[in-house]
């Protein structure tokens, strides 16, 4: 029989009802005999609550204490689910991340694992206990209580499944797989049976909320088999993340359109226009810990320059103070500015590779709706603008109709 991971966001266990009907999920695997360790997120709601009381104590709440702090919500989650699972006669053993010792750096609110433990969750498998397992959190090596940053869950269920080499990574969640764009944003959107992992990890990246990028990343790097399917709903298969690119004839082009609120522009002004100055740009901004994403220098002229560059949204504050105390004095730049009214907006699919043409069918549809472009970014399978907040539903809207994402008959 199989080793499943089975991992349940937080809408998934959001209420002790839920978390029966979890329980309830996990007993039909358990009695066809396959072996399995469930992954859960704190309740829905519950990890912005705790954020929000932080907030109430600390405007720039201490990242160690506020991982104490956040990860008590996952440990109520995986308690509750042991007892439900107990109460349905199913034995059951419930984990917190330092208890399994899923050992993690010390980058508190975005910690990444470096190694898990896995003989308590072997000995408890071979007795035959389900083991529950809190998601979302771990330890540093002096034993500090670490979280890995939102959607961290999914990182803990696949990264769990590649230590046990798992047969198969389930990942429920309120959706019943990965659909062309947002089916709120765009209600024709379609659910796609198999998408590649190298679009599932631009689409990820992108912005798309259905997974967590480290989560898609951990999967291509240890081969795991991962599977997206709604919690919700007792058939279907999901959508399957495969390694390779079938050779389907049906095969789209573009997979899929993501976006991306929750960006910030940040544009040095009058920079000195000589060899080194990205660097000493950029240098320090990483040293913060902070991830830069598009990056555009414009012609210099006057021996000057303009360094426009995103970040996310949260870490706005935190970059332009970077720039304004450190990094302006020191390289001698006119000013910066700094804004967070921006969204991104992505066309993904390994058909690009094959095929002309589609930027400049995607800058045409969005110039025939007169909404103006102000950063691209490229690679082998995505296109990436940059847009004005307001236009980006529309731009999504556009453009998956532009490539055909509503026909039915794309694989």
């Amino acid at each position: 029989m199989a080793l499943i991971v089975q991992k349940y966001g937080g809408t998934s266990v959001g209420s002790t009802e839920r978390i029966k009907h979890v329980a309830q999920r996990i007993a039909k695997y358990t009695a066809q005999g396959h072996s399995i360790v469930v992954v859960v997120s704190a309740m829905s709601g519950e990890t912005n609550r705790l954020i929000a009381l932080a907030k109430e104590i600390q405007s720039n709440p201490n990242p160690r204490e506020l991982d104490v702090m956040v990860s008590t919500g996952e440990q109520v989650t995986v308690a509750l689910l042991a007892m439900a699972l107990m109460e349905r006669n199913i034995k059951a053993k419930s984990y917190t991340g330092g208890q399994v010792r899923i050992l993690t750096d010390s980058a508190h609110t975005k910690a990444r694992i470096l190694k898990i433990d896995e003989d308590k969750i072997r000995a408890d498998l071979n007795s035959g206990y389900v083991v529950v397992v809190a998601g979302f959190q771990g330890v540093d090596e002096v034993n500090n209580i670490t979280t890995l940053g939102r959607g961290g869950s999914d990182t803990t269920g696949v990264a769990l499944a590649a230590a046990l080499r798992a047969d198969e990574c389930q990942i429920y969640t309120d959706v019943d797989g990965i659909y062309t764009t947002d089916p709120r944003i765009v209600p024709e959107a379609r659910k796609l049976t198999t998408i590649t992992f190298e679009e599932m990890l631009e689409m990820a990246s992108l912005g798309s909320k259905v997974l967590q990028i480290r989560s898609v990343e951990f999967a291509g790097k240890y081969r795991v088999k991962l599977r997206v399917l709604s919690s919700f709903e007792e058939e279907g298969e999901g959508t399957l993340i495969t390694f390779e690119e079938e050779n389907n004839m049906e095969q789209a082009v573009i997979s899929g359109i993501a976006f991306n609120r929750d960006e910030a522009k940040i544009t040095v002004l009058g920079v000195p226009d000589h060899p080194g100055i990205a660097y000493q740009i950029l240098g320090p901004i990483a040293d913060a810990n902070i991830d830069v994403d598009m990056i555009i220098q414009n012609v210099g002229h006057d021996g000057t320059t303009d360094f426009s560059f995103t970040v996310n949204r949260n870490e706005l504050t935190n970059a332009m103070a970077i720039l304004k105390n450190t990094i302006l004095p020191h390289i001698g730049a006119r000013d910066v500015l700094g804004g967070d009214k921006i969204a991104k907006v992505s066309v993904v699919g390994v058909g690009m590779r094959s095929h002309a043409g589609i930027a400049s069918k995607m800058f045409r549809v969005l110039a025939e709706e007169g909404i103006n472009i102000q950063m691209i970014s490229t690679s082998e399978i995505k296109i990436s603008v940059v847009v004005d907040e307001k236009y980006m539903e529309l731009a999504v809207r556009v453009l998956h109709k532009a490539f055909g994402l509503d026909q039915v008959a794309q694989q």
